[in-house]
């Protein structure tokens, strides 16, 4: 591949890997506006210009928000115009300027010379300079890219409608802020990432060092491989130390093994392995480097096996040798504005993906490149990443007339991002983009073109050269007659969705791996909607702006949401709406439950074709009814509750099979027995005891044992309503996992009747009580009680949109509202309702 030449020649000067050692470039920042190209120098910016205080890194959408002129509901276009940044600083004498991200047309002067033009935003530049002394001036010009992009012009064999304009497939950079109909059009532009001054004869060791680590298996034992590059003079030798999980110590030696390199090897015997955290513990090992008297933390890696099986159009991942159902949710932006990478934008996203069962995020080819923060946290975390790199839906070019320049731009982003991430044990899947064979496909274009180069050869090349440990996937989805065909490879499956197919296809699909699925205006709590000044969603023309919708489409994912209304509710939601607005929210918020618990249960169940999905999409980008299972305030949603119950390492579940009656599924996914009591409960008038049945059960680690319910009786019950020999016995099945202590673990709920009116009012009740200084709420219940729901004024309940048997309780810690502004003492208050509920019980703290 002659695209790749440039950039062999270019990495020996881009030292790889991680920054351990201070060098970035630090200083009051500035930035001014001006009219797209009114200024071609710095000389011609006026001093009495209305600059004003940046952040590097950071964005201009940042900066504006920090000095609080940036209107989430109406961001400015900010591709229209020109922005300087600029720093004064001192120094003397040659130095090298790396520049590890700039959005996106950028011209980089130093003391009046132009040393830099870049076109790429995910890609790290860097400049040999020579300071003048005292007063430096370095100003960094980001052009407006739209005026850029209307000059850009060439053949391409379609062209994608999500994306606007479609002239930014000649440039590298985000997708954010340019798919109108579920991205606010915030507009990527600035220093994004750090900038760092190196002194490449300096003398101090640590300045500027990058770490490269990487980790293997070898049997049993574990190899780690450390890589210091330095900036600036490099001592002959050096020391490593790992430490373990169980805060054991190996220590290991350093070489000087080029002008500015250090290598070093060290074998760890015995080592604890990294798992998902829903098969085990994500076990770490950290890794410091002494430089003489200087120690630096390198960072952490970890040791696992990661593969998939493919044989007869599967998709199945094993970790560790063993098979992995995924789940999870795809990540749109920790922080759209500013594209922060701190631990503070990514943790609380992350920890809620985690608790609520996912063991895998998606980064997805439409949004950008996410920062070290992100790997870290979801190596601690145990969460498994598909990271897409950030190709998406345009044609990148055919075997004959594939652009160079593009090749060369993507061959050194995906060579720069392969080398800064190897440590990270989290990475399990690298794909080469988003729908560009579905969208070729889609657009009519013949069979010959869906395939392009970039996927099929350049990405895997660099992969299978950086990073042969981790499964490639050429784009997502792909394989089959059609790319997106979901019995063959990987899919995006909408089936039960936007393409409005019963239940039941979740099954007929024979779903291999869904890397994209589930995705709905799901309707976020009443105090986000409160706090966005929706008071009146449904008749507010705000509220139909947030809903999500495709390119195109005579319809929107709320008009999607409503079909399965009325399809299982049997409910007319545009009468619903406008007579009962609070009945329709309950029943939007619970129907999304019910699909998410009904789809995950099929493709758990023993016996399913599928190993894995991940919803679209993990967090909303604004307040509203968006895709997001978290809302923008990261309050969970009623889809992040139900998923939180049918994700669980150990569950049960319950399906239809029809004739063949209700089967029972049983899982454990831990590495160790587990036993379980098994309890079966059905209910006439939810209340009622028409059958019942229980089971003791010793699962094996890893085992998913399935069974017929009907064999737990002696005589014969219609558990399905399926032989219909008079009128239906029971109205609801309750399935039941409890632990040895007899604590419920896991239950699984059938309704032979999903109507909405189909079940008597449950007769809530509840008490709230504070012991220790924290808030608990318990909850009861006469009958039967249907999508539980606690709502608090200002307190967020730990669990919620739960089903409650027959004389069972609930007992629910209310946790304080992060989102809330200031951390004061707080009374709960709020009211319980049900989806089977006449009107909602009341409560006080």
């Amino acid at each position: 591949m002659t695209a790749r030449d440039p950039l062999l020649a270019l990495l020996p000067q881009l030292q790889p890997g991680v920054s351990v050692g201070p060098a970035r470039l630090e200083g009051d920042w500035t930035f001014l506006e001006t009219f797209a190209n009114a200024a071609a120098h710095p000389d011609e910016l006026s001093e009495s210009g209305h600059w004003l205080p940046a952040q590097v890194p950071g964005t201009v959408a940042g900066a504006l928000r920090a000095a609080h002129r940036w209107d989430e509901t109406a961001p400015p276009p900010l591709h229209r115009h020109d922005y300087w940044y600029r720093l004064q600083f001192s120094g003397h004498g040659r130095r090298l300027l790396r520049f590890n991200g700039l959005a996106t047309i950028a011209e980089v002067w130093l003391n009046g010379v132009k040393v830099l033009t870049t076109h790429h935003m995910f890609a790290a530049h860097q400049v040999e300079v020579e300071l003048a002394g005292a007063d430096n001036k370095l100003l960094i010009c980001f052009r407006a890219l739209h005026p850029w992009l209307r000059g850009q012009r060439g053949p391409v064999r379609w062209k994608p409608r999500m994306i606007v304009p479609p002239t930014l497939r000649t440039v590298r950079t985000t997708l954010l802020g340019h798919m109108p109909g579920w991205c606010p059009p915030v507009h990527a532009v600035g220093p994004w990432r750090d900038i760092e001054l190196l002194d490449p004869v300096g003398t101090e060791p640590t300045q500027g060092v990058r770490a490269e680590l990487s980790s293997r298996l070898d049997g049993e034992d574990g190899i780690v491989e450390v890589r210091l590059h330095i900036a600036g003079l490099t001592p002959e030798h050096g020391a490593i130390a790992i430490t373990g999980p169980d805060h054991a110590i190996w220590h290991g030696e350093l070489r000087r093994v080029a002008p500015n390199l250090l290598a070093g090897e060290l074998r760890v015997p015995a080592v604890q392995r990294w798992w998902p955290h829903t098969h085990g513990a994500p076990a770490l090992y950290g890794v410091e480097a002494s430089l003489g008297g200087d120690v630096l933390v390198c960072g952490q890696v970890g040791f696992r096996t990661i593969a998939a099986d493919r044989e007869g159009g599967a998709f199945t991942l094993r970790v560790n040798g063993q098979r992995v159902f995924c789940r999870g949710a795809c990540v749109s932006s920790h922080d759209l504005p500013g594209l922060a990478d701190t631990d503070e934008a990514v943790a609380r996203w992350l920890r809620l993906a985690r608790d609520a069962g996912a063991n895998m995020v998606r980064v997805s080819g439409v949004t950008c490149y996410p920062g070290e923060a992100f790997y870290r946290h979801c190596d601690a975390l145990g969460l498994m990443v598909w990271q897409d790199f950030m190709f998406a839906n345009f044609d990148y070019g055919s075997a004959a007339d594939a652009s160079p320049a593009l090749m060369d731009d993507a061959a050194r982003e995906v060579a720069q991002w392969l080398g800064s991430t190897r440590a990270h044990a989290s990475l399990a899947v690298l794909c080469g983009g988003s729908e560009a064979e579905q969208q070729a496909a889609m657009m009519g274009a013949s069979r010959n073109d869906w395939r392009q180069p970039l996927f099929d050869t350049l990405i895997p090349a660099l992969v299978a050269e950086h990073r042969p440990d981790l499964v490639y996937v050429r784009n997502s989805p792909s394989d089959g007659a059609w790319p997106f065909q979901p019995d063959t490879g990987v899919t995006h499956y909408y089936g039960v969705g936007a393409y409005q197919r019963p239940l039941s296809d979740a099954r007929l699909a024979g779903v291999r791996f869904a890397s994209e699925c589930l995705a709905f205006a799901n309707v976020p709590c009443t105090r986000t909607l409160a706090e966005a000044g929706l008071t009146q969603p449904l008749h507010d023309p705000r509220w139909k702006a947030r809903v999500p919708r495709d390119a195109g489409a005579a319809w929107d994912f709320e008009d999607i949401r409503d079909y399965y209304l009325r399809a299982l509710y049997d409910v007319d939601p545009p009468r619903l709406r406008y007579e009962q607005p609070a009945r329709y929210l309950m029943l939007s918020r619970a129907v999304v439950a019910e699909l998410m618990t009904e789809v995950f249960g099929e493709w758990r169940r023993a016996g399913s074709s599928c190993a894995g999905g991940l919803v679209w999409q993990l967090q909303d980008l604004l307040p509203g009814p968006g895709w997001g299972i978290v809302d923008a305030q990261a309050r969970p949603k009623s889809a992040w509750h139900a998923l939180r119950q049918v994700w669980q390492p150990l569950q049960v579940i319950l399906t239809d099979e029809g004739l063949n009656g209700l089967h029972i599924h049983l899982i454990n996914e831990a590495d160790s027995p587990k036993q379980v009591r098994l309890s079966l409960r059905c209910l006439r008038d939810g209340e009622a005891i028409a059958a019942q049945a229980s089971l003791d059960v010793t699962l094996a680690p890893r085992e998913t044992r399935h069974l017929a319910a009907a064999a737990l009786l002696d005589h014969f019950f219609d558990f399905t309503y399926a032989y219909r020999f008079g009128p239906p016995a029971h109205d609801v099945v309750v399935a039941t996992l409890r632990d040895v202590a007899g604590a419920p673990v896991s239950q699984s709920v059938y309704l032979p009747d999903r109507r909405a009116s189909a079940l008597r009012d449950p007769g809530l009740h509840a008490t709230v009580t504070q012991e220790d200084g924290e808030w608990w709420l318990t909850i009861g219940t006469r009958r039967f009680a249907r999508w539980v729901h606690v709502d608090d004024h200002a307190m967020v309940p730990e669990q919620d949109w739960f089903h409650l048997g027959p004389g069972e309780s609930r007992r629910v810690r209310l946790k304080h509202d992060a989102a809330s502004a200031g951390g004061a003492p707080v009374i709960p208050s709020g009211e319980i309702s049900a989806l089977n509920a006449q009107t909602p019980v009341f409560y006080q703290g």
